[in-house]
């Protein structure tokens, strides 16, 4: 079940936590989180899944910063989040979309028990000004059935900034 605006509400503070939570954010079933005014962008021409991919931080001044089409560009959202006993699951907006503006590629699925900034990978169709602080994706949060381990994983656990892909580090362990 997804939860309602009504529901998620009344579980911040305890099995979820928004901060800083802003209740003209919240929807039907879903919170709108918005964009940090920073960015990552790869430098290496060729990705690596083996190794440590450079990256440039680009700072989003508050006139708004062009994105080039055929980039990614990696942000995180303004709000830390943490939950328990739910798993939240992080979607574009559709105004957003609507521009052609993709605010995650493939990972969207957020882990029951996850705290930190969720990592955004911004991907857009053609040439967009974006705007640090606009209302960029939404949570919404689905319950969970049986028991469960909450998300502990050492990688991006607990952030304070943009992760890049750490999959390097799975290399290591072989």
């Amino acid at each position: 079940m997804i939860l309602s605006g009504k529901e998620i509400k009344k579980r911040i503070g305890t099995e979820i936590i928004i901060e800083p939570f802003e209740e003209k954010q919240l929807n039907p079933n879903s919170y709108n989180l918005k964009l940090h005014d920073e960015l990552l962008m790869y430098t290496d021409d060729i990705l690596d899944m083996k190794k440590e991919n450079k990256v440039e931080k680009l700072k989003i001044p508050k006139e708004g910063l062009v994105l080039s089409p055929n980039r990614l560009y990696l942000g995180r959202t303004h709000e830390y989040t943490k939950t328990e006993n739910v798993v939240p699951m992080l979607e574009g907006r559709s105004s957003i979309g609507r521009l052609g503006l993709f605010v995650h590629v493939t990972a969207g699925f957020g882990d029951v028990g996850f705290a930190g900034y969720w990592t955004l990978e911004i991907f857009c169709i053609q040439p967009i000004k974006i705007y640090p602080h606009v209302e960029i994706c939404q949570l919404y949060y689905h319950t969970i059935e049986g028991e469960y381990e909450p998300y502990s994983s050492g990688k991006y656990q607990n952030n304070t900034g943009i992760q890049p892909s750490y999959l390097y580090r799975d290399f290591e362990r072989e």
